[in-house]
């Protein structure tokens, strides 16, 4: 798909999946703006995009402060001259917590970053798109919003949020031609593939753990225009994971 000279805001895009969403559409041809809190990171991936001939522009932000979310998206108009797709990727976790031990401090700085930060990239977005006739939103959620490991509760609730929140913007904005769609990743190593365990990738259905082109592939499929009857949707792309059922013996 060709995304020639298309305006696309990655947040969390100097890591992890965020980082294999910009490279994807830095390849299609886009013109990618970074937003992302870490400055080593966003520095260097800018950097590598454009040894390679894409287009993309880091600009440090933290989505929870909507200060920053401001500045990046005058930045982005005054770059490119407009904001045609969203991806709302950023997301932080304290990892496992007991939930009758877990500081409120820390409880909302993931709801602010994972929740609040993906509507404030959205208002502030989407107003864009609005005056520029449509755009196209992906927020990223996980299967963590449909099942739980331990201790991860402020990170599931984000993400559960995350679903709800996709749908009611689908509703809200679709009289400005904005559709909004969520993926739900499951298990995607974005660390060393080649240590993953025999009995890592036969868990899933598919025989093989994610990677974090499964997700930014999706991604270009939902922004494209071959996808212009979809909005409101969650998709789950977890290798069939979550569909398969365990007994211990």
């Amino acid at each position: 798909m060709s995304y020639q000279n298309k305006r696309v805001v990655v947040t969390g895009g100097g890591q992890g999946i965020g980082r294999s969403i910009a490279l994807e559409y830095g390849k299609a041809g886009a013109n990618v703006i970074i937003a992302e809190v870490n400055e080593a990171m966003g520095s260097k991936l800018e950097n590598e995009m454009r040894s390679l001939g894409y287009k993309a522009t880091f600009i440090k932000t933290d989505i929870a402060k909507e200060s920053d979310v401001k500045y990046m998206v005058s930045e982005a108009i005054r770059l490119y001259e407009g904001i045609d797709i969203l991806i709302n990727n950023a997301a932080v976790s304290y990892g496992q917590k007991d939930p009758l031990e877990i500081g409120l401090e820390e409880w909302n700085r993931v709801i602010s970053v994972n929740l609040t930060g993906a509507f404030l990239c959205t208002k502030h977005c989407g107003t864009i798109m609005k005056l520029q006739g449509g755009g196209s939103i992906i927020n990223i959620a996980s299967t963590r919003a449909l099942m739980s490991e331990a201790y991860t509760e402020a990170y599931t609730a984000s993400k559960g949020g995350i679903i709800s929140l996709t749908h009611g913007l689908a509703i809200s904005l679709g009289q400005y031609g904005i559709r909004v769609n969520s993926i739900s990743p499951g298990w995607i190593e974005c660390g060393d593939y080649q240590k993953l365990r025999k009995i890592d990738h036969l868990q899933h259905p598919t025989g093989r753990v994610g990677k974090p082109t499964d997700i930014a592939k999706l991604c270009l499929y939902l922004t494209s225009k071959e996808a212009a009857f979809i909005t409101g949707s969650n998709f789950t792309v977890d290798g069939g994971m979550t569909k398969k059922m365990i007994y211990e013996a």
